[in-house]
């Protein structure tokens, strides 16, 4: 078991620091016969050494997602015109009004970015908690195991924190606004079915959403390519 969580640990250390460099087919079994000799770090070191890899791991995540056009300009994770009313796009489009449209999928995700800041230390917290168990199931599980793990710990206060935090967001770039006089605009049209779907609600979820998605990229990269040697650590393992 000490092996495993030592693999863990050089396997961390590099999270969201490696760069395009020669890759292994299998990093955790090159790790484990590196590893047969023996390490001196105890077990409460390989701990604290996953959570300080895995807290700025989230710090970037974060920061990227917060920047402006952290959303916007991600096609993975942009926040599109809620697709239950996609009737009420379209239409508005049809009569000319696509540059209001746009302008409000421009804000909603504005006001994801502006939220996204205060996932920061909901994640850490959830970090901060990691047992032992914790490090050794990320190791054990699939290949998304940490994302699942902080999806777990962390998708109920992200949701209730979220919540108030995108209706200010929301507020403050003018997204509500434009999104009622969409709706609004749209209503006064003849013949169509009234509609007044929940923005907060909507832009909460996909915002989440689109955090971990970039937790579940940056998983993906440390366990295709650990070999940043950025560390002492890892100079002695892969030198």
């Amino acid at each position: 078991m000490k092996n495993y969580i030592i693999a863990l640990l050089v396997l961390s250390l590099n999270l969201f620091a490696a760069k395009s460099q020669s890759q292994i087919r299998n990093p955790l079994k090159k790790v484990a016969s590196l590893l047969k000799g023996g390490n001196s770090l105890s077990e409460d070191e390989v701990i604290s050494g996953l959570k300080a890899a895995l807290e700025k791991g989230i710090s970037k995540g974060s920061d990227q997602a917060s920047a402006e056009d952290g959303y916007f300009k991600n096609t993975k994770i942009k926040i599109p015109f809620p697709p239950d009313v996609k009737n009420v796009e379209t239409k508005l489009r049809q009569i000319g009004m696509s540059k209001q449209v746009d302008r409000f999928i421009l804000s909603l995700n504005r006001g994801a970015e502006k939220a996204a800041k205060e996932s920061k230390p909901i994640f850490v917290s959830a970090i901060k908690s990691m047992t032992v168990r914790d490090a050794w199931g990320i190791l054990k599980g699939e290949d998304d195991a940490a994302t699942q793990y902080l999806n777990k710990t962390t998708s109920p206060q992200l949701k209730a924190k979220f919540q108030p935090i995108i209706k200010k967001s929301l507020d403050e770039v003018n997204a509500t606004k434009y999104y009622a006089d969409l709706i609004n605009a749209y209503n006064k049209i003849p013949f169509v079915k009234k509609v007044n779907p929940s923005l907060d609600e909507y832009a909460t979820d996909k915002a989440i959403y689109g955090l971990f998605v970039l937790i579940a990229e940056e998983e993906a990269k440390i366990r295709k390519d650990p070999l940043a040697r950025t560390s002492e650590i890892l100079k002695k393992v892969f030198g």
